[in-house]
């Protein structure tokens, strides 16, 4: 298997693109995702999970606001998943994840996910190593255990770079609308870039099978929106997907 190494991959689009014909083309993705998820609720066979992932100011907020915006509120759902409470931590770590697994012809989102328990508690030292591999092979279960009942998985990491994150930080501090998304806690967990990246090295190299991780340079949200609207589409498309026959 591919060892993904972050420090390889741009955050940046390819210089040989425009940005007006790729924000085109990302306007025909959502007409065509709108008209595939339509067919997916109908059908009610198969689900789908998109996972995002991304330190913070990386942009997942902006992508379900801007992917999902249009699809039909019936067919689909938004988690974002936040430090666990009293009685989320009394139970086992996916039990407040699997609760939220989308049902046959939904679309579920998860605005962060169950890879959040391999992050924060691996950098705060509050789990071991030997903890850590159980759950690499319990996450990998999970998900084989949904795709067995029909669901399509995206996980999607949103790459963005140091110098960004610092300007978006900077705007949540100076711009009315997103002043209310900064936390003086991003802060303290931006000191910590290199001991994430390496959780998330290792999640990648243990949590890519039978799901592979999509690494979506995320600096420019033009091109992060493409990229993820694509690779959806072009999987859905793969579906044998159709309106179901009346029932006599």
């Amino acid at each position: 298997m591919a060892i993904i190494d972050l420090s390889t991959i741009s955050t940046l689009a390819p210089k040989k693109l425009e940005k007006s014909d790729i924000k085109d083309k990302t306007e025909k993705n959502l007409k065509k995702l709108q008209q595939l998820q339509s067919v997916l609720y109908a059908q009610s066979k198969f689900s789908v999970l998109v996972i995002l992932q991304g330190l913070d100011a990386s942009g997942k907020d902006g992508v379900v606001k801007k992917l999902f915006s249009g699809v039909d509120p019936l067919g689909c759902d938004v988690k974002a998943f936040k430090a666990p409470t009293e009685e989320e931590r009394s139970h086992d770590f996916l039990w407040r994840i699997h609760q939220h697994a989308p049902a046959k012809g939904n679309i579920q989102i998860f605005n962060r996910s169950h890879y959040e328990d391999l992050l924060v508690p691996r950098v705060e030292k509050w789990i071991d190593d030997e903890e850590i591999k159980k759950r690499f092979h319990h996450i990998n279960q999970f998900e084989k255990l949904l795709i067995d009942h029909q669901a399509l998985i995206f996980k999607f990491y949103l790459h963005i770079s140091p110098e960004e994150q610092q300007e978006r930080f900077e705007e949540r501090l100076t711009n009315p609308e997103k002043k209310w998304k900064y936390k003086a806690s991003d802060l303290i967990t931006a000191q910590h870039w290199d001991e994430y990246r390496e959780a998330y090295h290792d999640i990648f190299l243990h949590c890519n099978d039978p799901v592979q991780w999509h690494i979506i340079p995320a600096d420019q949200n033009w091109y992060k929106e493409y990229l993820i609207s694509k690779i959806i589409i072009d999987e859905l498309e793969k579906l044998p997907l159709h309106y179901p026959e009346i029932k006599e």
